[in-house]
């Protein structure tokens, strides 16, 4: 039987709603075999995660998405199989949290100004003390009745153009890259056709990330249609890279993305665990 791989996920430590152990928990009752814990821009879970992975008998990818601002666009590299000791990945992934709490801050304000008080100190509750994302503030919004549901909040209030939307100052894609193979990983394109760009620029972005050293794209993800996971596979293809698969799980709350529910890879993409040493109780770093 083959295994079940999810290389893409979040907690606590970042935006999702499960502590690394609740998350590593669910993994394996969904019957994933091999996880890789993603926050954004932190390793702070992945301690408890390899403990809890050991325990429960699974194996842990050491794992991190990383912000990138890309031609005025942002998109989000992971990093897979890394050392996370690593100083200078660490110093980078300090840098972004640095920023992070200014933004959320910074979208605090601008949304007090708008006329909705206290949404920093709501977010920052959600956060539980660990960083703070657009998403905390989503849930704060929709909790306070501001918006329907966590779909529609981000284009009411935080997109472009609307009341709580600050602008990212991220890493650039070869700093991105370069931090995860440094500290001896894989760089990843995360959900790349949920960015939304045409054919040429998606294929500028790929290109640009394969010459700084990237390994892989995501092609199958909790975001992609069918369709997009043979089109993602054709562009891995075409750019001798490897393919991934993550749901980009948040939690229990986002049925449309659960662990280990994902579409097979196609055929003839190469996966990016062809050439792992897979041993269960143990991570992968």
């Amino acid at each position: 039987m083959n295994a079940c791989y999810d290389l893409h996920c979040h907690s606590t430590a970042s935006d999702g709603t499960l502590t690394p152990v609740q998350l590593v928990a669910r993994a394996a009752e969904a019957g994933v075999d091999v996880l890789a814990l993603t926050d954004h821009d932190t390793t702070e879970g992945l301690p408890e995660a390899i403990a809890a992975a050991r325990s429960a008998g699974l194996c842990l990818v050491t794992g991190v998405e990383i912000s990138v601002t890309w031609a005025g666009q942002v998109v989000h590299i992971v990093g897979l199989g890394f050392d996370p000791g690593n100083p200078a990945l660490q110093a980078g992934l300090a840098g972004l949290r640095r920023f992070r709490d200014w933004r959320a801050e910074e979208i605090g304000r601008r949304l007090a100004k708008s006329g909705i008080p206290g949404a920093y100190e709501g977010a920052r509750g959600y956060s539980n003390g660990h960083l703070i994302s657009r998403t905390h503030f989503a849930r704060f919004l929709v909790e306070q009745g501001y918006s329907a549901d966590m779909r529609k909040v981000f284009k009411q209030f935080l997109t472009r153009g609307k009341p709580g939307h600050v602008a990212g100052e991220w890493a650039e894609l070869d700093q991105a890259v370069g931090w995860i193979k440094d500290a001896g990983g894989q760089a990843v394109i995360a959900h790349p056709a949920r960015y939304g760009m045409t054919r040429t620029r998606l294929r500028r972005l790929i290109g640009e990330f394969q010459e700084a050293g990237g390994t892989a794209l995501e092609v199958v993800s909790g975001s992609h249609s069918r369709d997009e996971v043979f089109t993602m596979a054709r562009h891995s293809r075409d750019f001798s890279l490897c393919a991934s698969v993550g749901s980009d799980y948040h939690g229990p709350e986002t049925p449309w993305a659960q662990l280990g529910r994902l579409m097979p890879l196609p055929d003839n993409a190469v996966p990016i665990w062809h050439d792992w040493s897979i041993s269960k109780t143990q991570a992968l770093a």
